[in-house]
């Protein structure tokens, strides 16, 4: 069964964000998050820690950088069976559950007055990038790209922690959004003159 104790969080969609991030920290699990998610957590008197006070170095480009580093990438990459070693030489802490959901580029570019700049802004970076780490290391790393999701996430963790199928499930799905997310992408890109 696989156990959380650290999360980070960082969604656009911040429906049921709150009650979920709530329901973590009373099952003791640390949270992680970024700018606006951040904002909303801590509005709502949830504990969270920011990003930029784990990296030691704060969100750049107005937000383009932020989660990009070694320290939060490390956290999801780690394989806890492998990579101890590695992690505790550089100062890498597990990150055993990442909730994320992308900027909506399709909304964004279905307005009539979306501008191509506009567009380029909302195609996000670091998300997907997260989104994927935790996927491929699902064994240890369990990956929530879907707000309705959380009940049951937290559901599973309430009974003693998460299954590898359960894991893999959630692995497939965050791949397929990021699949989906990319297309949208290409597709858009490719219908500008």
């Amino acid at each position: 069964m696989g156990q959380v104790k650290r999360a980070l969080i960082s969604v656009s969609d911040k429906s049921g964000v709150v009650p979920f991030a709530r329901a973590l920290a009373d099952l003791g699990v640390e949270i992680l998050s970024t700018g606006g998610t951040h904002r909303t957590l801590t509005e709502a008197d949830v504990a969270a820690v920011e990003v930029s006070s784990v990296t030691g170095f704060p969100e750049i480009m107005d937000g383009r950088v932020k989660t990009l580093h070694p320290l939060i990438h490390g956290g999801i990459l780690a394989r806890r069976h492998v990579d101890g070693a590695t992690m505790a030489t550089h100062g890498i802490v597990g990150i055993d559950l990442v909730a994320v959901n992308l900027y909506p580029f399709e909304r964004t570019v279905a307005q009539q007055d979306c501008t191509f700049e506009q567009a380029i802004e909302n195609i996000d970076i670091g998300g997907p990038a997260m989104l994927r780490s935790a996927a491929k290391n699902h064994r240890d790393v369990l990956v929530v790209v879907d707000p309705n999701d959380y009940p049951a996430v937290i559901a599973m963790l309430r009974s003693g922690g998460t299954e590898q199928k359960e894991r893999l499930r959630m692995a497939l799905k965050a791949f397929r959004h990021t699949a989906a997310y990319d297309t949208a992408i290409a597709r858009y890109l490719g219908e500008q003159p």
